[in-house]
């Protein structure tokens, strides 16, 4: 009888607020296909038209791109995940036991706002292709010009608020499906296009070897000079880019609420399947197609659209891509939208909360301006959060170390915490002030930010009551986790267990599934190395694109049927 009113307090709940259950952990696979999914998107398109426009060279990109996304997945693995893992609680909801209600609120309020636009401009990028696809004019102004484009951003956006609705088991699925498809897909078009440009530069269509494919990049792709005809930018900023990249959720702790499911802190490590294959493999093979789509239509790559070059890299497979990529991207933003917005409306559940979310972050995508401005917005995003990222570092990592109380702010019972709202607008005063005297590149100002906002929080957190001892409180907090994983360990018993399909029939729409693609590489690598002459490579092209459409057909059918099957394959536990 105690136990079941030790549990009523957590009864009404919303889970998102409580720390994950154990029997709700994931394995590695999970994040693998959620980050692989998640960062092979449909900004790889704009991304490596960025890297042209910049002016970078082809060394620099391949050699670049591969350090600062090493240390991307690096800092995901010693910054992120250790806390997520701890904790087992969202960045959202840790916040307010460090920093009370009031500042949660401020933070979640940003984090709903940023979030909501990123992934409005994944619905956008999405709906480019369809309208492609319709023959819907581009939308090169502010707001829309074409009521048919409006109704595409309101299709293509209710698709990714319903599975954002179904919360992280959705999102990983809807993923896991998508991933291995987007990467062969991405790779595939490299393949198609970079005959076309081999012909242009070098009047061939296979590069003899490493030395041509530089030749190629340096004089199609990666040429060294802008697009204001000065030189370019060099290892140094191609290395902060593929690292700054993602600081919102590595630096800024916003993966806190994908790695709070992992089982292992080295879970962070799977990150690598985003960064690797897309922020990398992606981000090349997007240049190569945008020179070779650019060649192509005799335009620069600067001037085309997502549509423009999935289409003359994939055909029919290029629209679906374009669209399978914005949404994955699009869902994950929604989802953490959501979770914010549940934060600040606690009272609702996170599905409402998406729901609303949902219906304005769709308003917002039918305004092209979200998509061109999706780069400066996600650099000055990650500048945003960074201070708060690195005060929830302090107060978890480091000050159990150097003798100061973890939470205290909480066991003060304070609403209002002044040195996290403090040191928050002193790091955005730093960081953005360092931009403004262009003390260093853009791209590595959240590295002394963070720094800064550390050395300032400890500071003034001693002064306010961190060195402070509070033994009855900690019991308290210490009781409180246990009952937790007693209530959570009782809601297991009664949740529906799924086993594991084993069937053969299964088995072979998996093995049907991956022979497709299989197949699309296979057609790739017929355009890439069976094209003898240039009437060859246009045939192998053609080839490729219808067949290729039918290989997508085939494994999103079969993919989908099978996991399908395995979710139907449910028993009760006792």
């Amino acid at each position: 009888m105690q136990e079941s009113s030790n549990f009523q307090q957590f009864e009404n709940l919303d889970e998102e607020q409580l720390p994950v259950a154990k029997h709700k952990l994931h394995d590695w696979t999970h994040f693998a296909g959620l980050y692989a999914a998640e960062h092979v998107a449909a900004t790889e398109f704009v991304i490596g038209a960025t890297f042209v426009a910049l002016g970078a060279k082809t060394m620099d990109i391949i050699l670049g791109l591969l350090i600062g996304n090493i240390l991307a997945v690096l800092s995901w693995r010693f910054i992120t995940s250790p806390i997520a893992v701890d904790t087992r609680l969202s960045l959202y909801t840790y916040l307010n036991k460090i920093a009370g209600d009031s500042m949660t609120k401020l933070y979640n309020w940003a984090n709903v706002i940023i979030f909501s636009v990123i992934s409005a401009a994944m619905i956008t990028v999405s709906s480019t292709a369809v309208r492609f696809a319709f023959n819907v004019p581009a939308q090169l102004n502010w707001y829309p010009t074409n009521a048919w484009f409006i109704l595409i951003v309101l299709a293509v956006g209710i698709v990714v608020v319903s599975i954002a609705l179904y919360g992280f088991n959705a999102v990983s699925e809807f993923s896991g499906i998508c991933a291995p498809w987007l990467f062969v897909m991405f790779t595939s078009g490299a393949m198609v296009l970079l005959p076309a440009l081999s012909l242009d530069v070098l009047d061939k269509t296979l590069p003899a070897g490493w030395t041509d494919f530089m030749t190629i990049g340096d004089q199609s792709i990666w040429t060294g000079i802008n697009s204001d005809g000065d030189t370019g930018i060099g290892l140094v900023e191609v290395i902060g880019f593929g690292w700054a990249a993602n600081t919102i959720t590595h630096f800024g702790l916003i993966d806190m609420a994908l790695l709070r499911f992992a089982k292992k802190k080295n879970y962070g490590y799977a990150t690598s399947t985003g960064m690797m294959f897309g922020h990398y493999v992606a981000w090349i093979a997007a240049g190569v197609m945008g020179a070779g789509a650019a060649v192509i239509l005799g335009k620069s790559i600067i001037e085309l659209d997502p549509g423009d070059v999935a289409y003359y890299a994939l055909g029919w497979s290029g629209f679906v891509i374009v669209i399978v990529a914005g949404w994955t991207t699009a869902i994950t933003n929604l989802y953490r939208a959501g979770l914010a917005a549940q934060a600040i409306f606690s009272n609702h559940s996170r599905k409402k909360t998406t729901i609303i979310v949902g219906i304005v972050t769709v308003g917002i995508a039918c305004f092209p301006f979200v998509f061109s401005q999706i780069l400066p917005l996600l650099t000055y995003a990650g500048l945003l959060v960074v201070p708060v990222g690195a005060i929830v570092f302090t107060e978890h990592q480091i000050f159990p170390r150097i003798g100061f109380t973890r939470y205290w702010s909480s066991y003060r019972k304070l609403t209002f915490s002044m040195p996290a709202v403090a040191s928050w607008a002193l790091g955005l005063v730093f960081g953005f002030g360092l931009n403004a005297l262009d003390v260093i590149s853009f791209y590595y100002l959240f590295i002394p930010t963070w720094f800064f906002t550390i050395a300032v929080y400890t500071l003034l957190a001693s002064k306010y009551g961190a060195k402070q001892d509070y033994p009855e409180e900690e019991k308290e907090e210490k009781v409180r986790m246990e009952t937790i994983e007693l209530f959570q360990e009782r809601k297991a018993k009664e949740e529906p267990v799924i086993s594991k399909d084993v069937s053969l029939f299964s088995k072979m729409l998996k093995f049907v599934a991956i022979s497709a693609l299989v197949t699309t590489l296979v057609l790739a690598c017929n355009v890439m190395f069976g094209s003898a002459t240039e009437s060859n490579y246009i045939e192998n092209r053609e080839l490729f694109y219808t067949y290729a459409f039918i290989s997508t057909i085939v494994y999103f059918v079969l993919a989908y049927w099978a996991l399908k099957r395995g979710k139907s394959k449910m028993v009760t536990s006792q």
